[in-house]
């Protein structure tokens, strides 16, 4: 899951400062218990000391080392068994010198081999949903909260139905959608006027799908394109700010036609819409335009792909933040 670079080194930077705090709580341990047991700490110096002789001697030439490995063995039994009689008597909680890591499956590096460790991807998890609540605001947007009374349940001859009934559909699509998202769970067009839930449904499908451990990018049209100008225009230090649009699992754009539209804006949507089309990774759009008019405003490039592959969700009724 490739989470954006400033969710990855806020989370690497959280499991490095537990990766401390454990080490100075091991410290702190060792040395409560050599104080109240000074004995532990002569034997803990001579198992380190068994370990150094054991490798020399296996790596010594010339005679057989099996009878000298032999007694380095004894001995470090020996003083494990001591060591262990201290400890009971000492009525230590379990584990309390055993020197663990913040993490048993990858000793608090973050990867297991190549692949990213779970405890690494949780803080990723968590530092995106921080992210996604600071970018979304209220922190109230979720399937559970959304209202389908604030539209209007009377019947609509242009709509074929109330505005009720077909929220009530949009709404069923969305939730599905964030329940069993995948990268390949294909795209979604919200199209309507303003007021009318598109970005609060946007904001349940993020919260979502980012709680099930999926990177996600929640971002205004406005915003994204200026992050591509600044990428291209602000020199080395802002190189790497658009990444994280083309390789999130789920991206998310919000009000598409509200920036201003330049021949850099149509370029930058079109490697955006087309990347993320061959690379098979999912797009929700955000628009007050009707589909008719994205050919219009961008190119028929980007409407044929956008109108093609993405399904049209259809937002009516009045305005809710008037209400």
């Amino acid at each position: 899951m490739a989470y954006s670079e400033q969710v990855l080194r806020r989370a690497r930077a959280r499991l490095e400062q537990a990766k401390q705090e454990r080490e100075r709580e091991n410290a702190a341990h060792r040395q409560e218990a050599y104080e109240r047991y000074p004995r532990l700490k002569e034997i803990d110096r001579e198992l380190q000391l068994t370990m150094a002789q054991l490798m020399a001697t296996a790596l010594r030439h010339g005679e057989d080392p099996t009878q000298a490995i032999a007694q380095i063995r004894d001995r470090n039994l020996a003083l494990q068994r001591e060591r262990d009689w201290i400890l009971e008597a000492g009525d230590f909680e379990e584990g309390f010198l055993d020197d663990a890591p913040v993490c048993a499956k990858c000793g608090g590096t973050g990867y297991e081999g190549n692949q990213m460790c779970s405890c690494l991807r949780e803080l990723c998890r968590q530092e995106q949903k921080k992210e996604l609540t600071s970018l979304l605001g209220s922190g109230r947007e979720s399937f559970d909260t959304f209202r389908l009374d604030v539209y209007s349940d009377v019947y609509d001859d242009t709509l074929g139905t109330s505005p009720r009934k077909l929220m009530q559909s949009n709404f069923n699509i969305c939730r599905r959608y964030a329940q069993n998202f995948t990268p390949q769970s294909g795209n979604l067009l919200f199209s309507g006027a303003t007021g009318l839930g598109k970005t609060f449904l946007s904001a349940c499908i993020a919260r979502q799908v980012a709680d099930r451990g999926f990177s996600v990018v929640y971002e205004t049209a406005i915003r994204m394109f200026a992050d591509f100008e600044a990428e291209k225009f602000g020199g080395e230090e802002q190189r790497g700010l658009t990444h994280k649009y083309l390789a999130c699992d789920l991206l998310i754009i919000d009000d598409i036609g509200t920036e201003m539209t330049t021949q850099f804006t149509i370029s930058a949507m079109y490697n955006i819409i087309n990347t993320r089309l061959m690379d098979g990774k999912a797009t929700v759009i955000s628009t007050n335009l009707v589909p008719e008019a994205i050919e219009g405003r961008y190119s028929p490039q980007i409407a044929s792909r956008i109108l093609g592959t993405y399904r049209l969700i259809k937002f009516a009724g009045s305005d809710i933040r008037r209400q």
